[in-house]
């Protein structure tokens, strides 16, 4: 039988094809009709900004406040220096403090795009779960909380087992890293009533440990809910690119290239996107994701100025579509293209297109552009590219030349002073 909830907010995870699985629909929804709901997302800080594939749980964390419920950003200040081994082949690279402090002031910066800080009984709240891990005793740890935990059942979890599975490493530290996640929660339901955990569905484990731990240490109720893995119709994984990771800081992707990332969605994917990835009503979504021929490239340019108008602002979003329209309909250079400024230091007595390429971020490799330019994929000022050894001089940079590769990726090469 078809569960039908009450609440807004798991209507809207269902309608909106957010939901993969739930530790308890009923009791969540009934929890849910009764008040208002903390709910956390944990995120490790691993890099120096968020990237598209942290988008989808963002969402969830925006439609959970406009449903009247409490999100929480937990950052991974203490985690990171564990490392969650979930479906990894191997260890990840162990970071310094210091780096790991820059990195959370660099991801937090994107949730205030999202959500709503503050002091209210709905605004969201940013923790640190070093907070709490970096002073624990561990022999109090293992006392208190690691007897609540069967190596026999924690070894039965998918994101080990497929580890142990493939006789591929899995460290002690590592091994560790579930139990950490499951303090997170009997933590954050201590001390800030948190009542719910999202994730993806690589964190059901981690979830339910985190569930399990609560219940006996506490004997409160809480839930677990989990987003699908999104891949593309195509198979690729959501949030690669063709350059690599489509970042959510400005400053490592462009408004103009993020616009852009969302402008290629293939066909079939633009109604899902749609729903996951803006705040349109699903009818609106619906609509747009079903329609055909020229008129499906209008529904891409519309997926990409809402999401692009979420993160970076409107006056961004137009400004990309914009250039847009001046590099693709007209020719043009446009405004808002990725650019690579040289020195006159860096430049000498000339550079390589293939050079070129490379550090405009068109080509991965000098290998990559050689082929790139030996497929006919390559374009100087639109013009087809074919002489990979051709060296650009102070001369032919006196204008801003525009680099091409294929007909969608641009980038503008100037030289300053």
């Amino acid at each position: 039988m078809t569960f039908h909830p009450k609440s807004d907010f798991l209507n809207v995870m269902m309608e909106r094809g957010y939901l993969a699985d739930c530790t308890d629909m009923q009791g969540l929804d009934a929890a849910l009709m009764d008040g208002i709901v903390p709910c956390y997302i944990g995120y490790d800080a691993t890099a120096a900004s968020l990237h598209v594939g942290h988008l989808l749980n963002i969402m969830m964390l925006r439609w959970l406040q406009k449903t009247g419920h409490k999100p929480i950003t937990l950052m991974g200040g203490g985690t990171t220096k564990v490392g969650d081994p979930s479906f990894r082949s191997d260890e990840r690279p162990l970071l310094k403090p210091e780096q790991i402090d820059a990195n959370i002031a660099g991801m937090s910066r994107v949730f205030a795009r999202y959500l709503s800080y503050g002091e209210g009984p709905t605004d969201a709240l940013m923790l640190n779960n070093a907070e709490w891990l970096d002073g624990l005793n561990y022999l109090e740890f293992l006392r208190d909380i690691g007897r609540h935990f069967s190596v026999n059942r924690m070894l039965s979890f998918e994101s080990v087992k497929s580890r142990l599975d493939r006789e591929q490493s899995l460290s002690f530290l590592e091994f560790n890293y579930m139990i950490l996640q499951a303090y997170d929660f009997l933590e954050l339901n201590r001390r800030y009533g948190c009542r719910l955990q999202m994730g993806g569905s690589d964190q059901w484990g981690n979830i339910v440990n985190g569930i399990d731990l609560t219940r006996r240490v506490l004997d409160h109720e809480i839930y677990g809910l989990t987003s699908p893995l999104l891949t593309t119709s195509d198979g690729r994984k959501m949030g690669k690119s063709a350059s690599g990771a489509v970042w959510l800081d400005g400053t490592m992707l462009s408004a103009y290239e993020f616009w852009q990332f969302w402008r290629n969605t293939t066909d079939a994917d633009v109604g899902r996107f749609l729903k996951l990835y803006t705040d349109l009503p699903v009818a609106e979504c619906d609509r747009m994701g079903g329609l055909q021929g020229a008129e499906i490239n209008e529904a891409k340019i519309q997926l990409a100025n809402e999401v692009t108008a979420l993160l970076h602002g409107h006056d961004a979003a137009a400004a990309a579509a914009a250039t847009a329209r001046e590099v693709f309909e007209k020719g043009g250079v446009g405004d808002d293209l990725p650019t690579l400024a040289l020195t006159g230091a860096e430049l000498g007595d000339g550079i390589s297109v293939v050079q070129l390429l490379v550090r405009s971020g068109l080509a991965k490799s000098g290998k990559d552009a050689k082929r790139l330019i030996a497929e006919n994929g390559a374009r100087l000022d639109d013009a087809p590219l074919t002489d990979a050894g051709l060296v650009l001089d102070a001369a032919a940079l006196a204008n801003p030349v525009k680099l091409s590769a294929g007909r969608k990726r641009h980038a503008l090469v100037t030289l300053q002073g």
